[in-house]
């Protein structure tokens, strides 16, 4: 039976230029970075090589680059370092709605820490309000967190505006770019980012490797205590073939993004108009145009609270899909996110959430809309009898 993924917001396959150079890493070249010998050394040099790589793909310097095990410890360790080492400035953190829970919670219990949190609305789009959070800003705010596009819908937030406002107000700027980074221009530079989150597994690197670049002369507290390892801000033995793996895909999206970005717009632009096309009840959650090259989230009129059964049906046919975050799939709750765009709690667990990635094909698209159709309109027949 045919075979097509399309849940990589989820997760993406490794690509095999990215193993090839992983490789060695597991064999030949095994030594603790930290380690003075030959081994150690062979290590520690390819670390920092994947260091200044990555840098680049930022458009930031390699001392600013701190390797983690994923995008939640990065986005944990940027908002609950920064919050401790700027409490004598100001207790306020602002985030949007629509964070990943990795965000929210951190800021949950950042708040019985003594911190104060605003949660910044979206519109029915899914986009901020920049004005609104302008409003937000008091005397005691230290840190605003708006991540650059979401995980569910995809939707990109209009970072260069916010970072100009939180520069010129003198506040701290982080984003989770985990979604975004690879996928379209991302320079932390341009948008006056101080701290951003990304991870490798999103770009068709490993899991279990992310990085948190924090700005030069930023203020921020270690959050993971131990041997001193990346610049005495992140210690435990670093993942060397994960390290490896994530900078090779890095230079790798940087180097096809010209020719891959108009690509995915298109094969995303033909799946919308197609489902449109197809189903007349469908509508799309999210900006239509302000959203990832790689991100479709739809629902269906009059199908509500049936995409768990749709997502089953289509996965019988060879098609993979979500119904949301795959973080919080286990957890059977309504998306936070869909809600703060204004869908109700049947319409949330009707959205499909389809993404693409390097290796979705235009056959895979049109695979898509020949069986989506009939599993829509038969499962719709079932439940309205």
């Amino acid at each position: 039976m045919k075979s097509v993924y399309f849940d990589n917001a989820a997760s993406t396959q490794v690509d095999e230029r990215v193993l090839a150079a992983m490789l060695p890493f597991f064999g030949q070249n095994y030594g603790n970075p930290s380690s003075l010998h030959i081994k150690g050394q062979e290590a520690r040099e390819a670390i920092e090589q994947a260091r200044t790589d990555l840098a680049a793909a930022l458009n930031a310097k390699r001392e600013e680059i701190i390797f983690t095990s994923s995008g939640t410890e990065s986005n944990n360790f940027a908002l609950k370092g920064c919050a401790f080492a700027n409490r004598h400035r100001g207790n306020h953190l602002i985030v949007s709605a629509i964070e990943h829970d990795c965000v929210l919670n951190s800021c949950r219990w950042l708040e019985t820490q003594g911190f104060s949190v605003t949660y910044l609305p979206v519109n029915g789009d899914g986009l901020i309000d920049v004005n609104q959070l302008q409003e937000c800003l008091q005397p005691e705010t230290i840190l605003v967190s708006i991540m650059h596009a979401n995980n569910e819908i995809g939707v990109i937030q209009p970072l260069d505006e916010i970072g100009a406002l939180c520069r010129e107000r003198g506040v701290y700027f982080h984003t989770d770019a985990c979604q975004s980074f690879g996928k379209i221009p991302f320079d932390v530079e341009r948008l006056n980012v101080d701290f951003a989150t990304i991870n490798a597994h999103k770009i068709h690197g490993p899991k279990g490797v992310g990085a948190l670049y924090i700005r030069s002369g930023s203020a921020i507290l270690p959050w993971q205590h131990g041997g001193g390892h990346e610049f005495g801000l992140r210690s435990a033995t670093e993942n060397v073939p994960g390290i490896i793996g994530f900078a090779k895909a890095a230079q790798i999206c940087a180097t096809e993004m010209s020719h891959e970005l108009p690509r995915l717009h298109a094969l995303r632009d033909r799946a919308i108009d197609g489902i449109f096309a197809a189903i007349p009840s469908a509508y799309l959650n999210g900006h239509r145009t302000l959203r990832l090259p790689t991100n479709i989230n739809v629902g269906f009129d009059g199908f509500e609270g049936q995409a768990p059964n749709l997502l089953m049906a289509l996965d019988k046919q060879g098609i993979i899909v979500s119904t949301g975050s795959a973080c919080s799939s286990h957890q059977n709750k309504t998306s936070h996110v869909l809600a703060a765009i204004g869908r109700n709690p049947l319409q949330a667990i009707g959205a499909l959430r389809i993404t693409f990635g390097r290796f979705t094909t235009a056959e895979d698209i049109e695979y898509l809309l020949e069986i989506l159709p009939d599993a829509v309109n038969n499962l719709h027949s079932l439940w309205s009898r």
